[in-house]
């Protein structure tokens, strides 16, 4: 089974949150809060002034996100994600949450920040590459990008996290500031700006 059609991939997910608020269990699970300490450690700047999540799901990373940014725009395909991430980010002025079908859609003005978590391989080719092209458009100067996925095989679906990463290396323009996997995620961040974590801060 393979949902390649923006209806269809709609469609999968309304039925995931449909039957349960959690379908990945990432509120208790390890794993999931494991992989979320590292996703913020990953990002190269204490606080961003403008960020944008795609994919927000139940909204738990977005809550964690909040807190570094001064603006943080949180999208999913899923009505019942986007009210759900609402519910958790309530007390959270600067966070607006926003159903959006990406690629076709895209906020408007620039990004200290882009984070692309766990929504790679529900992409076809020409979806990734239009939001490659997004990014390119809409990151800062010396803004970051950066990309988390699971790297075993997805039931239902044709790519794993290696795939959407070998892919996203080949067209995303800019270096690779830092790179990590074990045998369940990979982790990568892109920047212009090469400096490393401590050259960034001495030098501010």
């Amino acid at each position: 089974m393979n949902y390649n059609t923006d209806n269809n991939t709609k469609q999968y997910f309304n039925d995931l949150y449909r039957e349960n608020d959690d379908p990945w269990k990432i509120r208790h699970r390890w794993y999931e809060r494991r992989k979320r300490a590292l996703t913020l450690a990953s990002l190269p700047q204490e606080h961003y002034a403008r960020a944008f999540e795609p994919g927000c799901g139940n909204g738990e990373l977005t809550a964690l996100l909040a807190a570094r940014c001064d603006e943080l725009i949180a999208t999913d395909i899923s009505e019942d994600a986007v009210a759900l991430t609402r519910q958790r980010v309530a007390q959270c002025p600067n966070v607006k949450v926003q159903q959006m079908l990406l690629p076709d859609e895209w906020p408007s003005g620039k990004f200290d920040l882009v984070l692309i978590s766990e929504i790679g391989y529900y992409l076809d080719e020409p979806q990734l590459w239009h939001i490659v092209e997004h990014i390119h458009q809409t990151l800062s100067r010396n803004g970051a990008v950066v990309a988390c996925h699971w790297r075993r095989p997805i039931e239902g679906w044709s790519q794993n996290g290696d795939d959407v990463h070998a892919k996203l290396r080949g067209r995303m323009s800019m270096p690779v500031l830092c790179h990590y996997w074990d045998d369940d995620l990979i982790l990568d961040v892109w920047t212009p700006d090469t400096r490393s974590i401590h050259d960034r801060e001495t030098s501010a």
